[in-house]
């Protein structure tokens, strides 16, 4: 009844606004908390921290996306180089993107790393692991090597109980996902050798658990149940409890089985649903476990950093860690994009920024990002409910803050060589069938535009409602010019019927 009565309110709330979403939040949303906020810079002028952990010496340490590993003092901001990978191979979202380190550093003393390397003229991933010894990182060992792409690389590393657990990308496939004998796609599981331990699923295959996109955050509770976060497409960013030799969907299911399509292929194949799901996305990045009493508001949550969403977000589970019951949003827009996070064991939080990636947001960088950021309480005034985000204006500009903006920009000028303008665009213009297709079909490069090469794909846009893209293509129209003319329902609808 609780979680019905909830939706209730996030629809009414929507339809005062003026629109309801093709797919909601399946979230209650609660406020309640005491303490007061305390936030402290700890780092500066780092470049794409991608992951940072609390270290056995009282340390932060950090994965920087070039390729460094360092260290932080949390107390004086003194930063020590460890290592300096020398064959990482960066740009967008490949490069130096997992750390984890061992669970038990003093009898077992590794570091892990997962990294983009070229190697006979292909990309690949690189699971290595790194000894530390005398304040250094020593005595490489590669564990495993798999196929990698410009992006949807994964990158996150965990150690639970002696054992490593690696979240890899599909690799831009959408086919080796749902396929458990390839390594792209999934949860690998192994040794800290990178042998097979003898209870995974399928005998001297890594894989735990597979049917995953993006997988951008991963965390174990104090009860021991694993917990990922992950990238949708232009739809349905997820939390998942991670269970074993369990198929969670993609590319055929996105976020909760709704569809025909998706309902048929979760009764054949015993999908799982997400904990939770967004649309429109958020960007979901960082994933950790609190059980500090330090703020006791967040004892038994999830503490989830986004990118899109540029915020920090506390998921409060049950009794028994199987359901979300309560989201908070903290911190939104304040910080820029957030890429990781960790908790220290006093009960402190810690933020990377990811302000100097490949896809800045309007007012970021500032002059010191990257940063990391050290909060140490939260009251009452922070916490902002999903609601409270939705921007200001028309529809039309609303859906293509919500949408599009996160590529495109909010002013429509794009990212040269990766994404194309939308202002002054002829083709938008001139062309309103062809736009239609193309953001209903999506598009996967490369294209010249304007002189330009683009090779960033185009997700489709299909699942929308006919007069939600009525309204995003007109304000995209607007953009490009003045002067366009809006686009009417029919021509959507015969556009739509023809690449059925």
């Amino acid at each position: 009844m609780k979680y019905l009565f909830s939706i209730l309110l996030i629809a009414i709330a929507f339809f005062s606004l003026g629109f309801l979403p093709s797919k909601l939040t399946k979230s209650p949303l609660g406020n309640q908390f005491s303490d007061t906020t305390q936030t402290t810079v700890v780092a500066t002028n780092l470049t794409v921290p991608w992951e940072i952990a609390w270290g056995p010496d009282n340390k932060i340490w950090i994965a920087e996306q070039e390729g460094l590993i360092s260290r932080v003092d949390p107390n004086t901001g003194k930063k020590e180089l460890l290592l300096k990978l020398t064959d990482v191979w960066q740009l967008r979202t490949s490069g130096l993107l997992g750390m984890a380190l061992h669970s038990d550093m003093k009898k077992f003393p590794y570091i892990f790393l997962n990294y983009t390397i070229e190697k006979d003229n292909k990309k690949q991933t690189r699971l290595v692991r790194y000894t530390w010894k005398n304040d250094t990182l020593i005595l490489p060992k590669v564990l495993m090597e798999i196929p990698a792409a410009l992006g949807h690389n994964g990158s996150r590393i965990t150690v639970h109980k002696g054992l490593v657990y690696w979240a890899t990308g599909d690799a831009l496939s959408m086919v080796d996902s749902q396929n458990p004998l390839t390594p792209n796609g999934k949860i690998l599981r192994m040794h800290i050798d990178g042998t097979v331990p003898k209870d995974n699923p399928i005998q001297g295959n890594p894989v735990w658990a597979w049917g995953f996109r993006n997988i951008q955050g991963m965390a174990f509770s104090s009860s021991g149940q694993l917990y990922t976060s992950e990238h949708g497409d232009t739809n349905d960013d997820e939390v998942n409890l991670i269970l074993k030799n369990r198929n969670y969907g993609w590319p055929t299911v996105q976020g909760f089985a709704e569809s025909d399509a998706e309902s048929a292929f979760k009764k054949l194949n015993n999908t799982v649903d997400p904990l939770l799901a967004w649309t429109p996305t958020i960007g979901p990045a960082g994933l950790d476990y609190y059980s500090s009493s330090k703020i006791p508001e967040l004892i038994n949550s999830l503490l989830l950093v986004s990118l899109k969403g540029k915020s920090l977000r506390s998921l409060k589970l049950d009794s028994e860690g199987k359901s979300i019951i309560e989201q908070q949003v903290y911190f939104e827009n304040k910080f820029g994009r957030i890429r990781d996070l960790c908790v220290s064991p006093a009960g402190d939080i810690y933020l990377a920024t990811s302000n100097r990636d490949w896809n800045p947001v309007a007012g970021f960088p500032k002059p010191e990002d990257d940063r990391i950021i050290k909060i140490s309480g939260l009251s009452k005034s922070d916490p902002q409910n999903l609601l409270s985000s939705l921007p200001p204006g028309s529809k039309g500009e609303t859906l293509y803050l919500q949408y599009c903006a996160s590529c495109h920009k909010e002013n429509g000028m794009g990212l040269k060589g990766v994404f194309p303008s939308l202002q002054n665009s002829q083709t938008i213009v001139l062309n309103p069938k062809d736009l239609i297709k193309k953001v209903l079909m999506g598009s996967k490069g490369p294209a010249i535009i304007d002189g330009v090469k683009y090779d960033a794909a185009m997700p489709a846009f299909g699942f929308m409602k006919d007069e939600d893209l009525l309204d995003i293509l007109t304000y995209i129209r607007s953009l490009g010019s003045s002067h366009a003319t809006p686009i009417d329902a029919k021509m959507i609808r015969q556009v739509r019927d023809a690449n059925q």
